[in-house]
């Protein structure tokens, strides 16, 4: 302090020396200290803002792009869980006040909490209405947060959208702090740089101008270099060079701070980068990684008369696991499919694959030649079955084994697309063909999928909506006592009739139901309308017919299938004795320890259980032991037959006896021919339907028959 007085000392005796010839520069210096200052201060305060809402809007681009890819499927199949999970694992992030994720009128599907208490209700905050309306990205920002929104779209339809709101609280407070801290920096810089002027000017003039260059060259050049570096990095250019930060004074502080925000920067673009292109879950590439990696293969490819195959992999009822396990237990069981599709993939493909993870269960491998005579098709088939075998393993997770399959879809390029985006679809057409083949399987893409794809995607539009449009209906098949030809019920046949393409047999629609989840509105509806026309008969003096309803497994695994049933028979006030409910053995299969229980259930209130298409599953007779079921209906393949083959007429006989021998009911189906149905009366079956004794018929004509 006393050195800073000594000098004012000086420095007022030269002025009062000199002050006609030399206030005229002092002023100049200082009018020229204080305008560099201004300006160093408005660049690097621009510099900041610029760079952080730059870097802010990027991320939140990036994020919100890559969440409405994620969020097609959940949102196009009303899959809240894995529309929560996305949502979440935004929200997690620190920055982050909100997420929504809403449908084509602007009604809110999710908001990334537990239980979702916002659901359906209209956004109706100021910028809902221009994100809504919006045909594609859109960056709004309001005096709190910046909104990034994003429509969600399958192909030209608009299924809604994602917006998330990033806090600029915590961006304005660090700025604020930023540019306090190089304001006083600057004050303090100008303060010394002051008093160096003027011992300089009360030294000698000359020497002034000296201190003038010095100052030039020690502050307002690495000012200006520091702010030519602000905007190198603001434009991505992160290896730009800095001044050198040896120096111990202010200038030297401040290019260190500035060469450490740098540092920062770069880290979190490397971080943001990082998990753009790497799924969390299992650290394979992500979809837009696995597409920009694409997209340069097939430009080195292209014109090179070289191949490349794509193999879409989607593990067979994975909901099923999360259904009954939980999301802790299916985010393992996806890791561990990750290693096994990995270590495959290593040992079939080598260092000419590729492989990531396109979200959910849904893995891509990309395998290409690395030689001239290498034939891709043979390579890409060898990798779809060691895929299948090794998959096809018990996973264990928490001492318990878990049994899935894998569904592989192949395309080969340039045979089948010439472009990514092609590729991909094809690509996704042939795994969804291999799981209508059965699942487990794989099969390569062939032009005539774009067909039969195309069919179902019509059939499944003209079904929803059918059962309220009142294209859907019942048909009812009488079902015999066989010793006296007593009728005793009807089985429940539903029945479609387009009304362009008229009548639509079951085995299309029923299998595009079951697949696209349409059967779980179809099937209640089934359930309520089969109970209602049974009551109708009994009020026409019919009391003692029953009616059976088939179920199917999806229904069987809803989760409500039992209140179903049960609010079907308040409803209708049928007694629960008259129900029958028909499950195929491969619906059993799916889940035993779950059927056994919904079934038991059923059971214990008077409703029968049948096992449908008996004989032509998997299991055969062992189900019996451990699914509770009330009788077997033999599939009409045995019974057509039956006169003529021996082989045929002895596994009826065996089913026959060995239901009766566990007390259960025996219903055949398909029985065309009288000398069908005696055969079945001396070989002690129960119950028959068929042709010959009655065709499917709808109420009014089954209400005459029963009348």
């Amino acid at each position: 302090m006393k050195f800073f007085e000594g000098l004012q000392a000086k420095f007022m005796v030269l002025i009062g020396l000199t002050l006609v010839v030399m206030l005229g520069v002092i002023a100049m210096i200082w009018q020229r200290q204080t305008a560099t200052q201004a300006e160093v201060l408005k660049l690097s305060q621009d510099a900041t803002r610029v760079l952080v809402y730059d870097r802010l809007r990027q991320r939140g681009e990036s994020q919100v792009s890559q969440a409405a890819d994620l969020l097609v499927n959940p949102v196009y199949y009303f899959d809240l869980d894995a529309i929560g999970a996305t949502t979440r694992s935004i929200l997690r992030q620190p920055d982050v006040s909100y997420v929504l994720v809403y449908d084509a009128k602007g009604s809110i599907l999710h908001d990334g909490s537990g239980d979702i208490p916002t659901f359906g209700q209209r956004m109706a905050d100021p910028l809902a209405q221009r994100i809504v309306s919006a045909d594609g990205p859109r960056v709004l920002s309001t005096d709190e947060v910046i909104d990034v929104s994003n429509p969600i779209l399958i192909g030209d339809q608009r299924l809604g959208g994602v917006r998330v709101g990033y806090s600029l609280g915590k961006i304005r407070t660090e700025e604020a702090h930023v540019n306090h801290e190089i304001a006083e920096r600057l004050r303090e810089l100008g303060n010394r740089h002051l008093a160096w002027i003027g011992l300089l000017l009360l030294m000698l003039v000359s020497l002034a101008v000296l201190v003038a260059m010095l100052l030039q060259r020690a502050l307002v050049r690495p000012i200006r270099q520091l702010s030519q570096a602000a905007r190198e990095i603001e434009a991505g250019n992160f290896s730009t060079e800095l001044p050198v930060n040896g120096r111990r004074d202010e200038v030297g502080t401040l290019v260190r701070a500035f060469a450490r925000m740098a540092d920062s920067i770069e880290r979190h673009d490397r971080d943001m980068r990082r998990m753009a292109y790497t799924d969390s879950l299992t650290g394979l590439a992500n979809r837009l990684a696995f597409r920009e990696t694409l997209d340069h293969r097939l430009m080195q490819l292209r014109g090179a008369g070289r191949q490349l195959a794509l193999l879409f992999a989607d593990i067979d009822d994975f909901k099923r696991v999360n259904d009954t396990l939980g999301h802790d237990v299916g985010d393992e069981v996806l890791i561990q499919f990750a290693n096994r599709i990995r270590e495959a993939v290593q040992r079939a493909g080598g260092d000419a694959s590729e492989l990531a993870r396109f979200g959910g269960d849904e893995f891509v491998i990309l395998l290409y030649a690395e030689g001239d005579h290498v034939d891709v098709r043979a390579s890409a088939a060898h990798l779809a079955e060691t895929l299948v075998a090794e998959l096809s393993r018990p996973i264990v997770v928490q001492d318990r084994q878990v049994f899935l399959g894998t569904s592989i879809g192949v395309t080969l390029f340039p045979e089948d697309a010439s472009g990514a985006t092609m590729l991909m679809k094809n690509g996704d057409i042939a795994m969804y063909q291999a799981k209508v083949a059965g699942k487990n399987c794989y099969r390569f893409y062939s032009r005539a999928m774009d067909q039969a794809v195309s069919r179902r995607v019509r059939i499944e539009q003209d079904l929803r909506g059918a059962w309220e449009r009142g294209e859907l209906t019942l048909a009812y098949q009488p079902i015999y006592r066989v010793s006296d030809k007593t009728l005793l019920g009807a089985e429940a046949l539903l029945r479609w009739q387009h009304p362009v393409h008229g009548q639509v047999a079951p085995s299309v629609f029923i299998d595009v139901a079951e697949q696209s989840g349409l059967i779980e509105t179809i099937g209640p509806a089934v359930i309520r309308a089969a109970c209602k026309d049974a009551m109708r008969w009994r009020h026409d003096g019919a009391d003692e017919l029953f009616v059976s309803v088939n179920i199917s497994a999806r229904q069987l695994r809803s989760g409500d299938f039992r209140e179903q049933v049960m609010a079907a028979l308040a409803d209708s006030g049928l007694p629960p004795h008259l129900m029958h409910v028909e499950l195929t053995e491969t619906a059993v299969l799916g889940d035993e320890e779950q059927a056994r229980r919904i079934l038991s259930s059923l059971r214990e209130v008077g409703i029968k259980v049948w096992l449908d298409d008996f004989g032509t599953g998997f299991s055969g007779l062992s189900h019996l032991r451990r699914v509770p079921v009330d009788g077997v209906k033999i599939d009409r393949s045995f019974i057509a037959d039956v006169l003529r083959d021996p082989d045929d007429l002895a596994l009826t006989t065996a089913i026959i006896a060995m239901a009766h021998s566990l007390g259960m009911t025996v219903v055949a189906e398909g029985v065309e021919k009288e000398g069908q149905c005696d055969l079945l009366r001396t070989r002690g079956c129960d119950l028959a339907q068929g042709y010959w004794l009655g065709h499917p018929m709808n109420m009014r004509d089954f209400t005459a028959l029963v009348g």
